[in-house]
């Protein structure tokens, strides 16, 4: 698990942290004033990149959270099998087959260039490029 720690007071609304040993996104996030001898406790809400799960954590808002490190490529669709699509990586040519996103079942063509992203061993398609 590729993983960098950060404190809660620097974490915004649309960037990643790991929770429940997943990558989520964060949906929101709000701060409540410390007490008389109580710190500062945030609480997050935040939706799994992969599973679509959502999330919430309290904690003060200096404790420490693992931000997972989120690599964006983009790759070419060499073939389109059933519910899956066959990429080839631009970057480094090799071939990956990834389950197409509801989302996106009509806009996938052979041929076609996809944004996908690798975090913490998991890939999954994001959006399609323009062009071809």
């Amino acid at each position: 698990m590729a993983t960098k720690v950060a404190e809660i007071k620097t974490l915004k609304q649309g960037k990643y942290l790991v929770l429940g040993g997943e990558a989520s996104k964060i949906t929101s996030i709000s701060t409540s004033s410390p007490g008389k001898h109580g710190a500062a406790k945030a609480r997050i809400e935040a939706v799994g990149i992969f599973d679509n799960q959502k999330r919430s954590l309290v904690k003060p808002v200096n404790a420490k959270v693992d931000i997972p490190i989120i690599d964006k490529r983009v790759g070419q669709v060499l073939a389109i099998m059933g519910e899956e699509v066959q990429l080839m990586d631009l970057e480094t040519y090799e071939t990956i087959d990834l389950p197409i996103p509801e989302d996106l079942k009509g806009d996938i063509a052979e041929g076609k260039e996809v944004e996908y992203i690798e975090a913490m061993g998991n890939m999954k398609i994001m959006r399609t490029k323009g062009g071809n």
